[in-house]
């Protein structure tokens, strides 16, 4: 008998080799493929797919979200819509709500990544892919990119729209971009 419910079972994909917890509910469009572990009282949104990785327990991933293999996700986390994780692990009680890719990464608990943050991990030269990571309580602004290698250490915070090419140190705030220019009445006589 299941002790997880699927909501749409016509309209919901999921693999003869995965495990699931007790109490997670899994919305329709689901994709669960592979080698999949995952613990209790979770909830999976619609159109989530998630392959070959490690899911802890009480976290709400999705809708739209996608987990690549070799993730490991620990407890109590928000993953959001259209959030993309890669051979990453979160720890616990990390928030990354909406439009974020999340590659070749360890973030530590207690972490808030904004909306359309980006993790660099390719460096364009071999096909190597470079770490980044997060200490405790770090938090990352909106539409920043981080791109690695890089360590962020606890307590710091990545300002809104920052590419951030350097590690951080513990109680910092870390502000890369330029500053505004606006040339008024540049466009009057100039149709856009």
């Amino acid at each position: 008998m299941k002790k997880y419910k699927v909501m749409d079972e016509k309209n919901t994909y999921i693999d003869s080799t995965v495990q699931i917890g007790e109490n997670t509910i899994i919305y329709p469009g689901v994709s669960l493929k592979g080698n999949c572990v995952i613990g209790d009282n979770n909830i999976i949104d619609s159109y989530t797919i998630i392959e070959d990785s490690v899911i802890g327990s009480n976290n709400k991933i999705g809708p739209s979200a996608h987990i690549h293999s070799n993730s490991q996700i620990g407890s109590n986390n928000v993953i959001g819509n259209f959030v993309e994780i890669k051979s990453s692990i979160l720890q616990d009680d990390i928030k990354v709500k909406h439009l974020s890719y999340v590659g070749d990464a360890l973030i530590h608990s207690h972490c808030n990544i904004g909306a359309g943050v980006v993790f660099a991990n390719y460096n364009g030269f071999g096909a190597k892919k470079e770490k980044t990571e997060l200490f405790e309580y770090v938090f990352i602004g909106s539409n920043s990119v981080l791109v690695a290698p890089l360590k962020i250490k606890e307590n710091s915070v990545v300002a809104a729209s920052s590419t951030i090419t350097e590690d951080i140190p513990p109680f910092s705030l870390a502000i890369a971009r330029n500053r505004q220019t606006t040339k008024e009445g540049y466009l009057k006589n100039k149709k856009c």
